[in-house]
């Protein structure tokens, strides 16, 4: 079964399977789902292993943490995903993000230590997200804040391997910014180390080759990344580099990770909680996104809370076995999609081979060149940055130039992890305000006696004014609502006889804005003016029986079955309340047009 005709199928499961929808795939598996999600798991452990050591590095600690993250992490994110294809483990955006938290972290005695604490925190977050069903919240969050952050966390992952690319001295105190270690490391750090310069600059131009070569063959499942790291564990060995100053990775143990309780204290907790909270919200941001871009393909059906327990069962659960925090991988997952992966299955087959890597190849991993994984880092980073999708956002709009520019911007001035939260906060900032827009059509009467929008040569009723008003009646849009209400009531002179408010598209009144509605009705009705409220939806009518709004039973007109009858009737009865004392535009002068009254959109 193909993963397409598999996604039109399955929908989302019930009962106590959807808790775990790895069981659930297995009342449909086939043995040809089984090869293909072997296939499929074996590619992916191909690429997980160097990128799991060089994301180990990157946040800091020993690579066999990165590696024990791809076991464990992976595992029990496959076991619970919503996502048939994601591949949960370490990944770049957060191994950034953990790298800058614990560099200026002061209560944390070890990088491992530190690292622990967090995913068990994250973990918690996400759970606790999960718990309170908000996942479905971070729909509302702009995807503009997770291309700004990508585009800044890449800038900085740059920064941050140009030391190892150059083979400089770290420089600067740990409570420093990372921009000032990387100034004082590029002007104190000494010279550059020419044979470290050398395997990082074929390590790039190697990695490079392969992928031109593997898009020019077609084989876009070629392993190019081990393939590299099997090349520079070669030269080192063969040429000697080690003895001429290229740093390696050191000692990886040949040994599985074992169930251990992390060794937290409440002042480390505290002080990494802010932190934690927004690595998870950028763990969940990047999972979800990847889950759907995924399913765009696939055709199946996420469920968004599922994703998030998901993600917090896999931290929390990994924080058990000395792993540091993940999330869904964009080079895995995609990988894993395209070849051929068909259910959550294909992850624990990576994370099965990924243990049996460590057992057998574990001492030749001694052997990687930092340098050579700094360059691996390098190319990654630059292809974080998409300038499609980056010129896209900046040109989209205004807003979404904004949330791009302010999230990149505070990755790399702030920090890498507060970015994100930066982002959310000023993405509800922009957004509130556009959610509050409240507009307002004005109406006439034709001659024709056809009800329809006002045009600007169109001549206006000095006896009925017939507005329409439309917007979510939310404190958001109060000031908005405000200003539309004493325009209207500014249009009210002495020959107006009734003002007509239409609300047909006015949703979901809170206490503010009927308290507005409410005074403005009681201020135009003190002129001496009759006011009528028509197309009143039942949420809204049922709030303004709850409050008390001061208008008359038979002068408000309930939203109808029929379209647009509320609206002729509040404009017949408008009529009956002026009597003869019509415009001298009305086209009631003419009695045969008395009762054909028209509405059109």
């Amino acid at each position: 079964m193909s993963t397409d005709n598999s996604a039109l199928h399955r929908q989302l499961p019930t009962g106590w399977w959807r808790f775990v929808p790895a069981l659930d795939a297995l009342r449909h598996y086939t043995w040809r789902d089984g090869r293909a999600d072997v296939i499929a798991g074996l590619t992916v452990a191909s690429v997980a292993v160097p990128q799991a050591i060089a994301y180990g590095i990157l946040a800091g600690v020993p690579p066999a943490h990165g590696l024990y993250t791809a076991i464990v992490m992976t595992a029990l994110g496959a076991f619970f995903d919503s996502s048939r294809q994601l591949i949960n483990g370490p990944t770049n955006v957060i191994s950034i993000a953990v790298f800058s938290t614990l560099a200026t972290a002061t209560t944390v005695p070890d990088p491992v230590t530190g690292a622990i604490a967090l995913s068990l925190l994250i973990g918690a977050f996400q759970l606790a997200i999960t718990l309170l069903r908000l996942g479905d919240l971070t729909r509302y969050i702009s995807h503009s804040v997770v291309v700004g952050f990508t585009a800044g966390a890449s800038m900085l992952l740059l920064i941050e391997q140009t030391k190892n690319l150059l083979g400089k001295k770290g420089m600067g105190h740990p409570e420093d910014h990372l921009l000032v270690r990387f100034w004082e490391s590029m002007v104190h750090g000494g010279p550059v180390h020419l044979p470290t310069l050398a395997v990082a600059g074929s390590t790039i131009a190697v990695l490079l080759f392969l992928r031109w070569f593997k898009r020019r063959i077609g084989a876009p499942l070629l392993p190019d990344m081990l393939l590299v790291v099997v090349a520079s564990i070669v030269a080192v060995k063969v040429l000697g580099l080690e003895a001429l100053g290229v740093k390696v990775v050191g000692t990886i143990p040949a040994s599985l990770p074992s169930a251990r309780i992390p060794t937290v204290n409440v002042e480390m907790l505290r002080e990494l909680a802010p932190s934690a909270l927004a690595i998870g919200t950028l763990g969940l941001l990047e999972a979800i996104a990847m889950a759907k871009s995924i399913s765009a393909h696939t055709r199946q059906k996420l469920d968004l809370n599922q994703q998030c327990l998901s993600e917090g069962v896999a931290n929390l659960g990994g924080a058990f076995f000395q792993c540091i925090p993940g999330s869904g991988s964009l080079t895995r997952s995609a990988i894993n999609q395209a070849a051929g992966g068909v259910s959550q299955w294909s992850g624990i087959v990576s994370a099965v081979a990924v243990a049996g890597i460590v057992m057998v190849f574990a001492p030749w991993a001694a052997f990687i060149p930092k340098s050579a994984l700094a360059g691996l880092l390098v190319v990654t980073a630059a292809r974080m940055i998409d300038p499609t999708a980056l010129l896209y956002h900046v040109r989209a709009s205004r807003f979404d130039a904004g949330l791009v520019v302010i999230t990149a911007l505070s990755a790399i001035v702030v920090s890498v992890e507060f970015c994100v939260l930066i982002g959310v906060f000023f993405s509800f900032l922009l957004a509130v305000p556009r959610a509050g827009r409240i507009l307002v059509t004005e109406f006439v009467v034709t001659e024709n006696g056809v009800i329809h929008e006002r045009m600007a040569d169109e001549p206006v009723c000095s006896r009925i004014l017939l507005f329409g008003l439309e917007g979510e009646l939310f404190f958001g849009a109060a000031a908005d609502l405000e200003l539309r209400l004493e325009e209207m009531e500014a249009r009210v002179d002495a020959g107006v006889r009734v003002l007509v408010l239409r609300m047909k598209r006015a949703r979901n009144p809170d206490a503010v804005c009927l308290h507005l509605i409410d005074h403005f009705v009681q201020r135009v009705q003190g002129l001496g003016v009759r006011v009528l409220l028509c197309g009143v939806r039942d949420d809204v009518y049922d709030a303004m029986i709850r409050t008390g709004v001061h208008v008359e039973p038979s002068e408000l007109f309930r939203e109808q079955q029929v379209r647009n009858t509320s609206t002729l009737m509040a404009v017949r009865h408008a009529y009956k309340l002026v009597g003869d004392a019509v415009c001298e535009h009305c086209p009631r002068r003419d009695p045969a047009s008395r009762e054909a009254l028209y509405y059109a959109i």
